[in-house]
């Protein structure tokens, strides 16, 4: 039974392999989507910001305390004290 499913079955094989290729490429467009939108990512650019004069010091502080709560958050941590 086994050599005539694989027979039957043969003409989807690159069917198959479509459908793993698509797999992977949308578990890679995941991948990079949740590290762009990272709190890590964001504390960066948060700090090139402020590098490049774009934020005040205060601007930057308010931020990066919310970004650091999301990443807290995200680890299950507590901010508070």
């Amino acid at each position: 039974m086994g050599l005539v499913k694989s027979l039957l079955l043969l003409p989807l094989g690159p069917v198959n392999g479509v459908r793993w290729v698509v797999d992977v490429l949308v578990g890679e467009a995941e991948r990079e989507l949740a590290e762009r939108e990272s709190p890590q990512r964001r504390l960066a650019d948060l700090d090139a910001r402020c590098a490049n004069g774009e934020l005040s010091d205060a601007e930057a502080e308010a931020l990066e305390a919310e970004l650091i709560e999301q990443l807290l958050a995200r680890h299950g941590l507590s901010g508070g004290p």
